[in-house]
């Protein structure tokens, strides 16, 4: 249940964002530029399978063991997100990249 309120506050936000934006610059472009760029940033937070991402870094290249039954909640039910410093600096470089993106095509 913690994804689907996570997904709705997200979409809610980036909403609030396209208004803003919308009535700051008039251009319907941008809005759509602002739509694209936020739902493949929640989408990129959000939706990764994150139990096979909080495995060391030299098992990313190897399948996952099926161990999952139905029923018991696994890491990937309880959303959590482990600290891990290659993957927090990767996800930092594309997002930072982005919005750098994103606010060079705002301000233009």
């Amino acid at each position: 249940m913690r994804r689907e309120a996570a997904l709705q506050a997200s979409l809610l936000a980036l909403a609030a964002v396209m208004v803003l934006v919308g009535i700051w610059t008039f251009s319907l472009k941008k809005m759509l530029g602002t739509y694209a760029f936020g739902i493949m940033g929640i989408a990129g937070i959000l939706l990764p399978d994150w139990e096979y991402f909080d495995r060391d870094f030299s098992q990313w290249f190897t399948p996952m063991p099926a161990r999952r039954t139905p029923g018991v909640a696994t890491a990937h039910d309880t959303f959590r997100f482990k600290f891990h410093p290659l993957r927090v600096t990767i996800i930092s470089l594309i997002y930072g990249f982005g919005l750098y993106k994103w606010w060079k095509f705002l301000s233009n």
